[in-house]
């Protein structure tokens, strides 16, 4: 039986891909902040699911994945779902920086401890969920789309890695457009999908260890004509959202 860690499965995408990944027979580990939203999803399969409260920003979160890898027997998928985002026009120092700390301290520490576990063990897989974001910087979120071109670049890096070591770790960046979570709970946004949609075209790409997957074929459209966009003229563009 295939075994998974999913990171930040209390809601949201996560969830949705936990509760796929379960129905096609894996036995999986979710953590995440919030006990009792974990608990409660243990209820439905306890057989199958294994659960950790874990912090992605506390320096002891490493050492919470390793009981829950150690608990579920192993790993051969690590998904990365954590994570946090917000307009800030106002440029209000926490925010920011909060949401570095989550994006980019969280996530590399996350990142790492996967790669040496299957560095250790002989290959894996990893997977993690950055954003179309990353396409461009955002206005009205400096820090969310930042943080998630780092993540872009981050898994471009190890990727490289891996195979200048040799190692058999495969890697899956997804890249969502907008999607209706507690992430995006204010503002209007185009084209908006549910996560429960998003989780299926993730589980397809995970299935066939896509590099890249843009959610949905309108964003991947959307993303080759926004890179197209000059830097003077992204820079006079007025987006609101």
């Amino acid at each position: 039986m295939k075994k998974a860690i999913i990171i930040g499965a209390t809601s949201g995408i996560g969830q949705e891909v936990a509760r796929l990944l379960v129905r096609q027979g894996w036995r999986i580990g979710i953590a995440g902040r919030r006990e009792e939203a974990l608990r409660s999803m243990q209820q439905t399969n306890p057989e199958q699911i294994e659960i950790q409260c874990l912090d992605v920003t506390e320096d002891n979160a490493i050492l919470h994945l390793n009981r829950l890898v150690d608990r579920l027997g192993g790993m051969d998928l690590f998904f990365l779902s954590s994570g946090v985002g917000y307009q800030n026009r106002n440029l209000e120092p926490e925010i920011e920086l909060n949401t570095a700390r989550t994006n980019v301290e969280g996530f590399t520490r996350m990142v790492t401890a996967a790669f040496d576990y299957f560095k250790k063990t002989g290959g894996g897989h990893i997977a993690v969920i950055s954003s179309i974001a990353g396409t461009k910087g955002l206005g009205v979120a400096p820090a969310y789309s930042a943080t998630k071109r780092f993540q872009n670049t981050y898994i471009d890096a190890l990727a490289q890695l891996s195979r200048m070591q040799r190692l058999n770790i495969r890697f899956t960046d997804i890249r969502p457009g907008f999607v209706a979570t507690d992430l995006l709970r204010n503002g209007k946004y185009p084209m908006l999908m549910h996560a429960d949609e998003v989780a299926r075209h993730i589980v397809r790409a995970l299935k066939h260890k896509k590099r890249v997957a843009v959610i949905d074929g309108r964003y991947s459209l959307l993303v080759f004509f926004w890179r197209m966009i000059p830097r003077w003229l992204w820079e006079r563009l007025p987006i609101k959202n």
